[in-house]
């Protein structure tokens, strides 16, 4: 099966009320575990790519890999630039073969946010492609951007229906009080703000910053109208102490399998339990 836009599986998640996983991919044990996990479960997801792993991987790689992911699992992949910064690094992204970008414009002013988003919109569309805005400031830290708290802003409500109005995004990341990276203590997420804007919306809202979030509070957020959710911080602790694990357990180690395959099935563990969690388990 060929990559897939997000149109393929989030009118159905928001319809029946669960949530599709964007997992980022950082190399190609990741993308090995999110697809072994989605075929176990056969569910829908979305690899997640930043500009920065861009950069690690190289563009053809990864289009090359989530091709080889979705041929070999048969399951309705999205292949989705996370945080474009600009419209050249979006269209970039689509000719390369993703099939789905997010421009996040959210450190510009509204007025440019809406602006720009609409020429991504636009461009994208007539390729096929699904298309993700942001509104609001999520804090914490992924890839080189870090947002302390005092200057993370939630999104109001009235101003992300008309956002959506205008741009007609596929779906809208909103600030509701999640941030990028794990939790030091306990996310405070304004349930309110999701329920307002996804009642409001015909496209699921989208909650960043899903790592250590309790289950509870991503239930919620998926019954109040949340789509799409991103994990990535988990996946790399998993991932990173399953190395740490193996390394310690054996210092004469030194092919990578011995490491890497462990660290694979931890972070495959994570995926499921996630798919489990968000309801995409046999929606594909």
């Amino acid at each position: 099966m060929a990559l897939v836009s997000m149109n393929e599986f989030l009118p159905k998640a928001k319809a029946n009320k669960f949530a599709v996983g964007q997992f980022n991919m950082n190399n190609l044990e990741f993308a090995q575990a999110i697809v072994d996990a989605a075929i176990e479960l056969n569910s829908p997801f979305i690899y997640g790519v930043s500009e920065g792993a861009l950069k690690y991987m190289g563009i053809e790689f990864t289009v090359a890999i989530a091709e080889a992911a979705a041929k070999k699992s048969g399951l309705p992949i999205a292949l989705h630039l996370d945080h474009g910064s600009s419209f050249e690094v979006a269209m970039k992204c689509i000719r390369a073969g993703f099939s789905s970008v997010m421009f996040d414009g959210s450190h510009y002013s509204f007025e440019e946010n809406i602006r720009l988003t609409k020429e991504v919109v636009k461009a994208a569309r007539a390729m096929g492609v699904s298309v993700e805005g942001e509104l609001g400031t999520i804090g914490g830290v992924e890839d080189d951007i870090s947002v302390d708290e005092e200057h993370a802003n939630l999104a109001k409500p009235e101003e992300a229906i008309r956002f959506y109005e205008e741009t007609g995004v596929d779906c809208l990341a909103i600030a509701v009080g999640t941030a990028h990276g794990m939790y030091a203590g306990e996310p405070n997420i304004h349930f309110d703000i999701i329920e307002q804007v996804s009642k409001a919306i015909p496209v699921p809202v989208v909650l960043h910053g899903g790592s250590g979030v309790p289950d509870e509070m991503i239930l919620k957020s998926i019954a109040a109208g949340v789509g799409k959710i991103n994990v990535n911080t988990e996946n790399q602790v998993a991932c990173t102490d399953a190395i740490r694990e193996a390394l310690n357990k054996d210092g004469k180690i030194y092919d990578p399998r011995k490491y890497l395959t462990p660290a694979r099935k931890a972070m495959v563990d994570v995926v499921k339990s996630k798919i489990q969690l968000f309801g995409s388990s046999n929606q594909a």
